[in-house]
């Protein structure tokens, strides 16, 4: 069964340990949908949704990138060497060609702009399998540096959604 879930976003400016703090709180149950199966009826609840966990994945990643986390941005991708990146230079295929090509906006002293996403749309494919789409902002001194749509393909590993593969595009001119 395919279910669409649309999460109003405008912004993921949390500090790191307010990202952390509402992770746990999903993770403990702070967030909690009720589930129905064909019939209507409801089913065991299972936790939070797969809407609300990439939300919060993407929040982490978000919070990463902002406080110069390369590691903790990069813990949203699978770690495998068939993960992969599509962007404006191309296909990049494995969790260590992504890395590298991150890698130099996480040096020291490296100009990186503050990160959030928004409109974040999330589609089940099925219990392993979820596909979203959002739109990345990076802004300097409150004005757009970039903005584009992206895709990321999701698997559960042991419980975990992790991105698999990530197709970014910027906007003409953004």
């Amino acid at each position: 069964m395919t279910r669409y879930r649309r999460i109003g976003r405008q912004g993921s400016r949390l500090p790191a340990a307010t990202a952390v703090a509402l992770a746990a709180g999903l993770a403990l149950g702070g967030c909690r949908l009720e589930r129905l199966d064909e019939n209507g009826s409801p089913v065991a609840d299972e936790g939070p949704d797969l809407a609300e966990q990439v939300a919060s994945l993407l929040d982490l990643q978000a919070a990463a990138w902002n406080a110069g986390d390369l590691d903790g941005f990069m813990s949203a991708y699978s770690p495998s060497p068939t993960t992969s990146y599509i962007g404006a230079t191309g296909l990049i295929e494995g969790f260590d060609g992504i890395r590298e090509r991150y890698a130099p906006g996480f040096a020291p002293g490296a100009a990186r702009d503050s990160l959030r996403f928004e409109d974040l749309r999330v589609r089940e494919v099925d219990e392993r399998v979820g596909v979203a789409t959002a739109r990345y902002v990076l802004e300097r001194d409150g004005a757009v540096t970039s903005t584009g749509p992206f895709t990321l393909v999701l698997l559960n590993v042991e419980g975990a959604w992790l991105i698999v593969h990530d197709q970014s595009a910027e906007d003409a001119g953004g």
